[in-house]
């Protein structure tokens, strides 16, 4: 699981205030890398989304991060979240 917070840039906020669907549009993209969106936010604040994402490993996410923003309209920090059990034993 990894979180990713996304920040639009000025062409990414004129792309969807002219077509708001290409947020979604975004999603099945990504399901093509590999990646699938669990959830996905719009928050107030420094960032614009918050998405919960799954990935087979840290290099699919990374390149699928990477594709999308390349594109310019987006700026991203993704995260991997280790779920509070795991991490836990981990400890242990």
């Amino acid at each position: 699981m990894y979180i990713m917070l996304s920040t639009l840039t000025s062409n990414g906020l004129e792309t969807i205030k002219k077509k708001p669907d290409r947020i979604t549009e975004v999603g099945d993209e990504l399901k093509a890398m590999g990646v699938t969106i669990k959830g996905q936010w719009a928050v107030l604040g420094d960032y614009d989304f918050v998405n919960l994402m799954e990935a087979p490993d840290n290099e699919t996410i990374a390149r699928a991060s990477v594709e999308i923003g390349s594109r310019g309209s987006v700026s991203m920090v993704t995260m991997p979240a280790i779920p509070v059990e795991d991490f836990i034993k981990s400890l242990k």
